[in-house]
């Protein structure tokens, strides 16, 4: 029987490109009879519904709407318990998938039994705008790595462009409720691979959210939230990150070594301007990971 795919998008205000992001799944050459999509709504205040119900018209998927408003744990859960196919691929609201995207990455499910989940590579193209280049050359590389191998462990594909093998998901018992910001797709890779299922990534580009332009200071913003987030996920799981890794020289460092190795593939002199953009995420993390420290000293002496 051929496999089925469900379609998981979970989506907040992101009225400005979400219709490029589901055109991008209508146009798909996946058999749409074999494909159904569950939005899940973190109540958005702007028009993202309606844009997408308007893109749905005549595309002939099946697909199921949601609305929470307890995080992004409870809202990938939610994809999770209703999906009825084989497989999920993640979507987010301001992605750009290319047409034989889902196609190609069910091939490589199915050829590969012992893979839990896998993902495509964000597209190593010039974006509007040099900060949103380094961003998105940035985050190519990240994915350069072996997913399979003990030293990548602490490291995580991320949800967005990523499948995952259902059975695998709901054998962990899916997504953690309680975790309602980031780190709720690394807590489930941890599991998945626990449970001895492999990752990968695979040949074949997608484009994210940087296509749009990226500011100073949303990506201050951007990672101040991670390293937030990621203070209170390291209460649940200690020890995933060595804390002289996150420090400025050492982003200074791993900038250099993925300048070198970006520069080898595109050719483009701007990725050695990739450390100081390093050393400005690293300050944003570690900001934004001790306001989470003091925040839960103070919640604990309440």
């Amino acid at each position: 029987m051929k496999p089925k795919v469900t379609v998981g998008v979970c989506v907040k205000n992101s009225a400005i490109t979400i219709k490029e992001a589901m055109e991008s799944i209508i146009n798909q050459d996946f058999p749409h009879e074999l494909l159904e999509l569950i939005v899940v709504d973190g109540n958005s205040k702007d028009e993202t519904l309606m844009i997408i119900e308007k893109c749905l018209k005549g595309a002939n998927i099946k697909t199921k709407i949601f609305s929470e408003n307890e995080g992004l744990g409870w809202a990938r859960q939610i994809v999770v318990e209703n999906a009825q196919g084989d497989y999920i691929v993640w979507v987010d609201g301001d992605m750009i998938l290319q047409k034989d995207y889902i196609r190609r990455l069910v091939e490589f499910m199915e050829q590969n039994p012992n893979i839990g989940i896998a993902k495509g590579k964000p597209s190593l193209k010039l974006l509007k705008g040099t900060l949103a280049t380094l961003e998105n050359f940035s985050r190519a590389v990240n994915m350069m790595a072996d997913f399979q191998s003990k030293s990548s462990h602490s490291k995580t594909l991320g949800t967005s462009g990523s499948i995952y093998r259902v059975n695998a998901i709901r054998q962990v018992g899916g997504f953690d409720k309680d975790i309602q910001g980031y780190c709720e797709d690394w807590d489930a890779e941890i599991k998945v691979q626990s449970a001895g299922w492999a990752r990968q990534t695979i040949d074949i580009e997608y484009l994210d959210y940087e296509r749009h332009g990226v500011t100073w200071k949303a990506l201050w913003r951007r990672y101040w939230r991670r390293g937030y987030d990621t203070h209170f996920f390291l209460h649940k799981r200690p020890g995933l990150i060595k804390h002289y890794r996150m420090l400025p020289p050492a982003a200074f460092l791993a900038g250099l070594l993925d300048a070198h190795k970006l520069f080898i593939l595109s050719r483009k002199k701007m990725v050695f301007l990739l450390p100081i953009q390093y050393i400005f995420k690293s300050a944003a993390w570690y900001a934004g990971f001790l306001k989470g420290h003091q925040n839960f000293h103070e919640a604990k002496q309440q």
